[in-house]
């Protein structure tokens, strides 16, 4: 091996954490992140510390994947007890923070409904003073809006609690990652450094181009015990040259899930960034050595994990220019996309909201309107959208539950009948507080719980929004089957799920009103020739 030019293989993970636990928006906004501090991860802990046989025989269920059972056997108890007793020590102003938004949801319950706010302002939690503007809906509901602005310059916003572990993946199997902290072991090494750190950056780009061993020993700050595992993430076989659509019409490929890029010879757009690794595998599949070397526009649909994944968006960062976000409405359930981040280290990221466009080479990126698939949640950070490429028109609508039909209607009356639909249909989905429990400032009832569901369409539903835009051809994606996304998705279909149940449906029932309809697997390519 050259020790002079090495390169970072291209299966090597960078699994971003907070604290130890795997990071998504909500680990990162500073007015989310205390609430899932203190009411999940510091509970979890607690529990596994006094009951871990508990979680291993919950985890021997695969019912139970993706409850709150920590995925570690009872050898790792002094580890878990010590990072709990770390996290509580650290991360105690979050907990404090927790605290005061909860007494603040009591304040305004208690207040005389109706009369004026002003009052309220000096009984705010201190923690909060500064922070918080009082208001009311038009039914008089006193709410609080969060300058989350103002909260990442404050010292709740840590970027000490940001690390990444990095690790070889040889396999597709990784086991479900919310409910468990990550732990270094002799196989991996945690980088302490925050997601902007320009050696994350360069870490990636290394994957490009070379560097000699010790450049990799002093960006990793390793260890002498951990040399030879770096010289295990490094090769000096160049990855294969990044591939370029040189065609006249418009190229779509299929990475899986919800990950979709669309090239002409003028630009290149890439939905929901989700891709796998490369390694051997009897399965194909596109991988980051598959992604062109320059993607101009990243779209964003929401911010659950399985479609704003901080995993790839932070490998493939050198490679991209624009990131497009839907815009938030500042409530706490709903933190800004765009300044979490622009926060982290994303430099160009766009906000875009319902039928605003960018204009492109060749077309034009329009948001659209995506309901459903939160829980009845007012989480207006989502949006499908419409490429317009080369007199193309590509619907990407992520998991739109077709609530309202008539919605499909209006926005075929203003931009006419769509060429290629790529719809998700996770038609069942999880209770709304397997996501957002946190967050609830009460108890939710466990009817109502049940009742709101984090889910997409079903066959009607979808059948509905595929008649009512027109679209020709239709891609049931998003349906997390791919064998490299368990770590997020903890699903396990069967051909009696009623996920494939309906996407089969919906599939047999586009072919036979002779529309073109399948449910791509791992990966898929069309072009479209002018």
């Amino acid at each position: 091996m050259n020790r002079d030019k090495l390169y970072l293989r291209s299966n090597v993970v960078m699994e971003p954490l907070v604290s130890q636990w795997y990071a998504w928006l909500y680990l990162i906004a500073p007015s989310t992140a205390p609430l899932y501090v203190a009411n999940q991860h510091l509970k979890i802990m607690q529990s596994f510390v006094e009951k871990p046989m508990l979680h291993v025989a919950a985890l021997k269920n695969p019912q139970l994947i993706g409850g709150p059972f920590i995925n570690h056997g009872v050898d790792k108890v002094p580890e878990i007890k010590r990072l709990l007793e770390v996290t509580a020590r650290e991360q105690a102003a979050l907990v404090e923070l927790a605290a005061a938004l909860k007494a603040l949801d009591g304040l305004l319950s208690e207040h005389d409904r109706g009369m004026s706010l002003e009052e309220l302002y000096p009984r705010v939690p201190e923690p909060l003073r500064g922070y918080v503007e009082l208001c009311y809906d038009l039914r008089n509901q006193p709410s609080a809006r969060l300058v989350e602005a103002m909260l990442y310059r404050s010292p709740y916003y840590r970027e000490a609690s940001q690390s990444l572990l990095l690790w070889r993946m040889n396999r597709d199997e990784r086991s479900f990652i919310f409910s468990t902290p990550r732990l270094e072991d002799e196989a991996s090494l945690l980088l302490r450094r925050p997601f902007r750190a320009p050696a994350v950056r360069e870490l990636c780009e290394l994957r490009a181009r070379p560097a000699p061993f010790d450049h990799y020993k002093e960006l990793l700050d390793a260890p002498a015990d951990k040399e030879e595992l770096v010289r295990s993430f490094l090769t000096d076989e160049p990855p294969p040259p990044p591939p370029r659509y040189e065609g006249d019409g418009v190229r779509v490929r299929y990475f899986g899930h919800a990950c979709v890029l669309i090239e002409s010879r003028g630009v290149s757009i890439l939905t929901d960034p989700s891709v796998s690794y490369r390694y051997p595998t009897d399965l194909p599949r596109y991988t980051l050595d598959d992604l062109p070397a320059r993607i101009d526009y990243v779209l964003i649909t929401h911010a659950h994990a399985d479609h704003l994944m901080l995993e790839t968006l932070l490998a493939i960062r050198p490679r991209f220019g624009t990131v497009i976000v839907p815009r938030s409405n500042g409530s706490l359930e709903d933190p800004s996309l765009r300044l979490a981040l622009r926060q982290i280290g994303f430099d160009n990221v766009v906000e875009l909201d319902e039928l605003e466009e960018i204009e492109i080479e060749g077309g034009a990126i329009v948001g659209l309107p995506f309901f459903g698939e939160h829980g009845d949640l007012n989480i207006r950070a989502k949006l499908a959208y419409l490429v317009r490429l080369q007199e193309k028109t590509i619907v990407a609508a992520a998991d739109s539950n077709a609530l309202e039909p008539m919605l499909y209607r209006r926005i075929r009356d203003v931009f006419g009948a769509v060429d290629t639909l790529f719809l998700g249909m996770e038609c069942e989905g999880a209770p709304m507080s397997w996501a957002y429990g946190p967050l609830m400032m009460a108890p939710l009832a466990r009817k109502m719980d049940q009742s709101r569901r984090l889910c997409g369409s079903d066959a009607q539903r979808a059948g509905e929004i595929v008649d009512l835009l027109g679209a020709r051809q239709v891609f049931v994606y998003a349906m997390g089957q791919e064998p490299w996304l368990g770590h997020v998705m903890g699903l396990r279909y069967t051909e009696a799920s009623p996920q494939i149940v309906q996407s089969n449906e919906l599939v047999a029932r586009c072919q036979a009103s002779g529309v073109s309809a399948e449910r791509p697997y791992c990966l898929q390519e069309i072009e479209f020739l002018p």
